[in-house]
């Protein structure tokens, strides 16, 4: 069975874009991998990205690799993505595990904005690694409700993402 690879882009593995995307993989069958040792990544510098690359830059490149299709959920620092995430794109752009890969982009936000600039950063990297995004939303977190056991519960937003994950 292929497999979903869920991309946080906040640092921690208990913030709500975390719990967001765990949500997002109860919706669907296929099995699920998180990725929330991104912050493990050493910073990333052209003149390093040579072998033999650090064991944390080879596991995200091989769960890039593995994966079917990416779900990204991020929240907005000072109007864009948080450097962990830039920094996880970055030790990509040579290697092409991203290439044509099918993928879905969340902004999950506290308050107004929706993320919107945050996303268009996103995207943009997305496009120079030419992800296939078919899907991209802002939500609040004030929108989507959770269950005891993390899943997101019946509502208009639960509808939208079960829609979204279709095109995956």
């Amino acid at each position: 069975m292929l497999m979903l690879l869920l991309i946080s882009g906040s640092p921690h593995p208990q913030s709500a874009n975390s719990r967001f995307l765990n949500g997002i993989g109860k919706l669907q069958p296929r099995p699920v991998r998180s990725t929330d040792y991104l912050a493990d990544l050493p910073v990333f510098q052209p003149g390093r990205d040579t072998a033999p690359w650090p064991e944390p830059v080879l596991r995200w490149r091989s769960d890039v690799d593995q994966a079917s299709a990416l779900v990204f959920a991020t929240p907005a620092y000072l109007h864009n993505i948080p450097g962990v995430l830039k920094n996880a794109l970055d030790w990509l752009a040579s290697s092409g595990e991203l290439d044509s890969k099918p993928a879905l982009v969340f902004t999950f936000t506290p308050r107004a904005p929706r993320g919107e600039k945050a996303r268009q950063s996103l995207l943009w990297s997305l496009s120079a690694l030419n992800v296939r995004v078919v899907a991209e939303e802002g939500f609040y977190q004030s929108d989507i409700n959770f269950g005891n056991g993390g899943e997101i519960l019946p509502g208009e937003e639960r509808e939208i993402l079960s829609e979204a994950l279709l095109l995956l």
